[in-house]
């Protein structure tokens, strides 16, 4: 992993085994029973939010935490705002932090935009001519125009979004906390929002960030920490971690869901495809039911030959075999595209394609060929993580995921690639426009 500027190994966040409870009342009167009993009595339960985490995250590194709702994350991002205390444990942070956590905390809904900004900067300690200073530039960033001079009240929830999120970037932060508060807000603010985010990354600024997005963690984290019912699940590089994490929501979602589908019946002849791959190049995650495995993926061109790189306007034959351990009622076999960030790029699968395969018997072996012509991609590195499910696109059990197991250089167009992917794209000269040039080139001949 590439080193950014500003990054150390000194620790500006250090969490050694903090725990946090809430007391939970039955009823409202346990709580003034037990005031009454001086606290000599319990009458209350404790929930706890956060059982022994430890971690360190050093300067300059972008620290993300991933996990289901009310798995202790927020609770988490409080700690290290100095907002809550832990119950146990020590939690050390170093440095001016400024947070973006719930919708608007930190604003006084009667004071004006304006004045939000100035009371926010001065907790933060800046003075009134430190705020002058970089008030227009807050001003400029949020977007909100004469309602920077309305109470925070009348905004709407995007609005003290751009307002509470131009206010943290400015103060000159050690450390950034953001807890999945861009969600709320437009394609084009939160654009802008993940593009400043990248920009302070890279001075060196420590970013510890919540999302659901595994593409923004993907993007952005150097590290991953995965909270599950307050607990630490996993912590360590992104990929690995997030990937877990999405395995283990695939396989709670399939079990949620209840197939309908009858399972085949085991008699009749094993089915075995004419052409089988045996080979699987990579294997970074592997997860899934195990009711039916991949046996092996090929990136080919059209006559079968393995493809070294990927040419773009050309067609390739991505191959993938799989075989039942048990009966498939209903099988669905696909792949995931990725780019070098690990992002999702692209995707597709036999039932997304309108191919239905036939139901699978205990060892039943398929071929599935997906030919593809190859986009005008930026060059770089794609992978091919394979599949094969059991079920409908919506209701379904995941058997096999191989994640990252080709991986391939896209070659370079002939031409420029501005973004991420040339649409292909027909141009012609407007009709009206091209009869009205045409008859001025031949009054131009005549004249």
């Amino acid at each position: 992993m590439c080193q950014h500027p500003g990054r150390t190994s000194v620790s500006l966040i250090s969490f050694q085994g903090v725990s946090k409870s809430y007391p939970i009342y039955q009823r409202p009167s346990d709580r003034l029973k037990e005031l009454l009993f001086l606290n000599r009595r319990r009458f209350h339960e404790d929930f706890w939010a956060l059982r022994d985490i430890s971690f360190e995250i050093n300067r300059g590194e972008t620290f993300c935490i991933v996990g289901e709702n009310g798995s202790g994350k927020s609770t988490l991002l409080q700690i290290v705002a100095g907002i809550l205390a832990p119950t146990t444990g020590t939690a050390q942070v170093s440095g001016r932090v400024s947070a973006l956590l719930e919708l608007g905390s930190g604003f006084n809904p009667e004071f004006s935009g304006k004045d939000n900004v100035y009371l926010n900067a001065a907790i933060l300690g800046f003075n009134r001519t430190a705020v002058d200073r970089i008030y227009r530039q807050i001003e400029e960033f949020a977007e909100i125009g004469d309602f920077i001079h309305q109470p925070v009240k009348t905004y709407s929830s995007g609005m003290v979004v751009r307002l509470a999120f131009a206010v943290a970037i400015h103060v000159e932060p050690e450390i950034l906390i953001v807890d999945e508060a861009l969600a709320v807000g437009d394609i084009y603010f939160r654009q802008r929002c993940l593009r400043k985010v990248h920009e302070m990354r890279n001075r060196g600024v420590t970013i510890l960030f919540v999302s659901h997005s595994a593409g923004d963690v993907k993007a952005l984290g150097d590290r991953t920490m995965w909270l599950d019912h307050g607990r630490i699940r996993a912590l360590g590089e992104t990929d690995k971690v997030v990937a877990q994490y999405l395995a283990a929501m695939v396989e709670k979602d399939s079990a949620y869901l209840e197939l309908k589908a009858p399972a085949p019946d085991g008699g009749g002849p094993q089915v075995e495809a004419p052409e089988v791959v045996t080979t699987i190049p990579n294997i970074d995650h592997r997860y899934g039911d195990e009711r039916a495995e991949i046996l092996g993926i090929a990136v080919m061109d059209r006559y079968g030959q393995r493809l070294p790189l990927l040419r773009p306007g050309e067609v390739c034959v991505v191959r993938i075999s799989v075989r039942a351990r048990e009966p498939i009622g209903m099988p669905n076999v696909g792949f995931m595209l990725r780019n070098h960030l690990g992002v999702d790029f692209a995707g597709t699968n036999t039932r997304r394609e309108g191919f239905e395969l036939p139901p699978m018997r205990a060892g039943d072996v398929y071929t599935v060929d997906f030919h593809l012509m190859i986009p005008e991609l930026y060059p770089s590195e794609f992978s091919f993580s394979p599949a094969i499910a059991d079920g409908t696109l919506v209701s379904y059990h995941m058997c096999d995921w191989i994640d990252n197991a080709v991986t391939l250089q896209m070659g370079h167009s002939d031409n420029p690639i501005y973004g991420y992917i040339h649409l292909p794209c027909k141009v012609e000269l407007n009709g009206r426009l091209a009869a009205t040039a045409t008859q001025e080139q031949a009054e131009a001949r005549l004249a």
